[in-house]
């Protein structure tokens, strides 16, 4: 499968804590952090429910 880079451009303070918790399930834990995973439909469903806050790099 092919990989994508996640980067993390938006805070998650005020935000509920369903998205915070994705953005940690997906290692997202400060600003501007970039984690690398394979493009599953779970990590794309996941991206897809905070995708105000991160940032997506091919």
């Amino acid at each position: 499968m092919a990989t994508i880079k996640i980067k993390q451009v938006r805070s998650k303070i005020n935000f509920p804590k369903t998205q915070k918790r994705t953005l940690e399930a997906l290692g997202l834990k400060k600003m501007n952090a970039v984690v690398e995973h394979e493009a599953t439909p779970q990590i794309l469903g996941m991206v897809d429910k905070v995708k105000h806050l991160v940032e997506v790099i091919k």
